[in-house]
């Protein structure tokens, strides 16, 4: 089980270029890659996207590449001796017609364009993708480790919700035989107020007591609610995705605990529930950052 938020970091380098990337990942309910790399290799981002997609399955995943050239990759500096002279004649010139010395200074070389060129070298997409592929895997790893100890973390948060939740279960099971007897000894203190002398044998208070046990009857929802319990755990011991099938589980014994609710017609019961809901929406909570 593994969280949809994380973040890696990896850099690799060549004789050429050195490639730093940045892998983050937050929520999303479907597989999303975000590529931010130089505008010149923009054809490298299907197969970067690819490559993230068969390791991630859900969440917004955003992968930054930063490029630079080594030393040896970058050009000598090239200098427009012809266009440096005329700049200092024009100068010189200047000087002679206003009666004023003008002296150039670096400053004056570096701001006419093209008199001094930095101009790296071109790389080929093939040296970029070399550079590029060992810092993604790393990067993508390092995401993928970060997100599996989130994920632990919810696991062993939420196991620990799901046996309140199952505590709860057991003592609401246990409680409600004692529902119907109240109800039992409730209807027959309602006759005697009302000086009707029915026996709590008389035929007409046993089907009474038998429809009322029979409306109120929750056997059914405390064995699905068993089934749904044991199937989460079942999940949360899986390797692969499982936040969506654990959402839908939270949304079943969301269901169950609401029909016991309605079902309960008991203070106590419906205290069991409410608090049994309570913790649920804890649990919903996490696993909506599960993958």
């Amino acid at each position: 089980m593994k969280s949809m938020t994380g973040f890696g970091r990896a850099s690799h380098a060549t004789e050429t270029l050195i490639a730093n990337i940045e892998a983050s990942s937050v929520n999303r309910k479907q597989g999303e890659v975000i590529v931010q790399l130089p505008r010149n290799y923009a054809e490298l981002e299907t197969s970067i996207r690819k490559y993230v997609l068969a390791h991630i399955s859900r969440g917004r995943v955003s992968i930054s590449i930063s490029l630079e050239q080594t030393e040896c990759a970058i050009s000598p500096i090239s200098v427009d001796s012809a266009k440096a002279k005329a700049l200092s004649e024009a100068l010189k010139e200047l000087s002679h017609q206003i009666g004023h010395p003008l002296e150039i200074t670096a400053a004056d070389i570096l701001r006419v364009p093209d008199i001094i060129k930095f101009e790296d070298k071109k790389v080929d997409l093939d040296s970029v993708r070399a550079a590029i592929q060992p810092a993604l895997v790393n990067a993508v790893t390092n995401l993928v480790e970060m997100r599996t100890r989130e994920g632990d973390d919810l696991k062993q948060d939420t196991l620990d919700r799901l046996d309140t939740l199952e505590k709860e279960a057991a003592a609401i099971e246990q409680y409600s035989p004692a529902v119907i007897a109240r109800y039992r000894e409730n209807l027959h203190r309602r006759l005697q107020e009302s000086d009707l002398e029915l026996d709590l044998s008389d035929e007409r208070v046993l089907k009474e007591v038998g429809i009322f046990a029979e409306r109120c009857d929750i056997s059914e929802e405390i064995t699905r609610l068993r089934s749904h319990f044991s199937k989460f755990r079942e999940y949360l011991d899986a390797s692969d995705p499982v936040g969506r099938s654990l959402d839908f589980l939270c949304q079943e014994i969301n269901r169950e605990f609401n029909t016991i609710g309605s079902k309960a017609n008991d203070a106590t019961l419906a205290q069991h529930v409410v608090t049994s809901k309570t913790e649920l929406e804890k649990i919903r909570e996490q696993i909506q950052n599960v993958e």
